[in-house]
């Protein structure tokens, strides 16, 4: 409606006006309706032939009808380039999520493994995130415990160390590491860095795939020891070739005439999809991770892997190759935007035959599996969502259930914890931890610290989005506690402004006993769920898993305050001069009794800086 209440037009008469005001760049369209939300954006080679195939009245599949028929506004930007269009549609649909549009929801960053450069004896370790250390890096790995089940086989291996730097540093006996022949010792001279510098360039060759190679030395090693009687280098060189034989046996699908791609395949059934990925880096497979983006109704599989592809590589670098189970829409577009990020040529193919067919059949099948698992579950979890509403008299079935819980020892390192529930279980990438700012964290409050909580939470809800037009609002909010609880909540929310979701507090009951909870709502008596009921054993598994996200939040907050140290409150000294001034010293107390020429030896340590750090311990003192 407009302001004078009349309707507002739409449909395919609103685009075809549009005709006369664009050209045939290359560019980037949005379709709004009355409402101006966005339900669709697109990329064009040429704006207005594709906006002319909107504006026939017939013809289109009935999404795209749908879609139309609720068109009241268009925008456009134009681009240089088909490519920049390609780039562009993508940032935008990952901004705005308009529901017309494939979107890929879980697109967190792989691990890698990383051998830094900086350090004549360096470490091997797990890395995430922006490459910005100085090093040699190995990956994408699927999964931190592909990363990690890597490590252990390499430290076997190749006897890298896996401690910090300033542990190194502070070292004076060999490590439990070193006794079970999983590191050479190098903190305690046990070995000589031109020989540690042989076993980094061993493990480095056998990450680039030239295990062959790494076999052939170690073996010629092994007989060069033989021969010149030292029996107990021959046997440790024996052990470590008997490792990496294991390593190579347990990589599982390793195959030979492909060195680097990823697979990727896709099984779409009855409007949901799953994506399989499977990493292949050095001829080996670096383990697989499934996706479930949300297809619109009608949504085929070109649309699809294209929608995947550009949003997934995003923020990651693409392989040399990608072999697909599908053809994908405007695949020279695709190619040509993806060799761009990755500054090199980027190939996609739809192999046919052998073993590349093979490779992707594989990841086919575990799509087809995954979906089919994928299906079961949400037609459970939908299940018990009804229980829910039918046993505690709700309106729907909840879309989004929070659930909140505190941790903390006698008022330290407190620290709030929220997780979320919906139609698809546990959404792990929404759950959020509050560090307790106010005083009621010290105090023990635990009514204070849920008050803190939830006005975090909700005053950001308000500010960002106060009409609640995205799915970040909930609909049931799930506290544990009881009638005091549940009464203080209420209170809260309504100080907000916010009076219209439901809670329910989940208490243990009288005799605190599992299976003996009583649930708790505003204005009403408690009561309890049959000990059989599914639905209770859904809200257990809610509230524990609220316990164990505030409880591990805890722990890594009490972590972090064990191991801070006075460096920390130096203006100047952030983690990298941290770092080098523990790894000089050994401690923070040897830095503190330090002279300022002493200071100044340390790499990145200035003179006005070590006067500050001079004075900083002296003031203390």
């Amino acid at each position: 409606m407009t302001e004078d209440g009349a309707e507002i037009p739409t449909g395919h008469g609103v685009i075809q006006a549009y005709l006369k005001t664009i050209d045939g760049s290359p560019g980037v369209y949005r379709m709004l309706n009355a409402a101006s939300e966005v339900l669709y954006v697109g990329k064009a080679r040429n704006l207005r032939n594709r906006v002319s195939n909107y504006a026939r009245p017939s013809g289109h599949s009935g999404r795209i009808a749908r879609m139309i028929s609720e068109t009241a506004s268009m925008m456009f930007l134009t681009t240089r380039t088909e490519t920049e269009a390609l780039l562009l549609e993508q940032n935008l649909i990952k901004q705005l999520k308009p529901r017309y549009n494939v979107l890929l929801r879980d697109d967190k960053s792989f691990p890698n493994i990383l051998i830094p450069t900086d350090h004549p004896f360096p470490m091997i370790k797990k890395h995430r995130g922006k490459r910005s250390e100085k090093g040699h890096y190995f990956g994408p790995f699927a999964s931190a415990g592909a990363v990690n089940r890597t490590l252990n086989q390499l430290q076997r291996v190749f006897l890298l160390r896996n401690c910090s730097d300033a542990m190194f540093a502070s070292r004076t006996r060999p490590c439990l590491q070193y006794q079970i022949k999983r590191c050479a010792g190098p903190c305690v001279d046990k070995i000589s860095a031109e020989d540690y510098g042989r076993l980094v360039a061993d493990s480095k060759r056998f990450l680039e795939g030239k295990t062959t190679d790494v076999q052939a030395n170690l073996a010629a090693e092994m007989s060069r020891a033989s021969e010149e009687m030292e029996f107990e280098r021959a046997a440790a060189l024996r052990d470590r070739i008997k490792a990496l034989t294991q390593v190579q046996s347990a990589q599982g699908i390793n195959p030979r005439g492909v060195a680097e791609a990823d697979v990727i395949a896709l099984h779409l059934e009855n409007g949901q999809a799953c994506v399989q990925v499977f990493f292949i880096r050095a001829n080996q497979s670096w383990g697989n991770r499934d996706f479930y983006p949300r297809t619109p109704a009608g949504a085929e599989e070109p649309e699809i892997l294209e929608a995947f592809l550009t949003q997934f590589y995003d923020d990651k670098e693409p392989p040399r190759l990608l072999l697909l189970s599908h053809p994908v829409d405007n695949d020279d577009l695709v190619a040509q935007a993806l060799s761009e990020r990755a500054g090199r040529k980027v190939e996609m193919s739809v192999p046919q035959r052998g073993e590349k067919a093979e490779l992707v059949e594989n990841a086919a099948r575990n799509a087809r599996e995954s979906l089919a698992r994928k299906m079961s579950e949400s037609a459970t979890q939908n299940k018990l969502l009804s229980g829910l509403a039918e046993a505690f008299d709700l309106d729907a079935p909840p879309k989004r259930i929070e659930v909140y819980d505190n941790s903390h020892i006698q008022g330290t390192n407190a620290v709030g914890g929220m997780i979320v529930a919906g139609a698809e279980g546990f959404l792990k990438s929404q759950y959020r931890k509050f560090n307790i700012k106010s005083d009621a964290g010290a105090n023990s409050d635990d009514f204070g610290m849920m008050k803190e909580v939830l006005t975090r939470r909700f005053e950001r809800l308000l500010k960002e989005d106060p009409d609640r037009k995205t799915d970040a609002w909930p609909d049931l909010l799930l506290i544990d506690g009881g009638a005091g609880q549940v009464s203080a909540v209420e209170g809260i929310m309504a100080e907000l402004g916010v009076d219209d979701i439901a809670m329910i507090g989940v208490a243990k009951g009288v005799d605190r006993d599992h299976g003996k909870e009583e649930f708790h709502r505003p204005g009403q008596r408690p009561f309890a769920l049959r000990m059989n009921d599914p639905v209770l054993y859904f809200v257990q598994r809610l509230r524990d898993e609220a316990h164990r996200w505030a409880i591990g939040a805890h722990r890594a907050k009490r972590a972090k305050a064990v191991s801070a140290t006075p460096l920390d409150d130096i203006p100047g000294v952030g983690a990298a001069r941290k770092r080098a001034l523990l790894a000089h010293f050994g401690s923070a107390k040897a830095v503190s009794r330090a002279a300022i020429p002493d200071l100044m030896a340390v790499d990145g340590i200035s003179e006005p800086l070590a006067q500050k750090i001079s004075d900083f311990f002296n003031a203390k003192g």
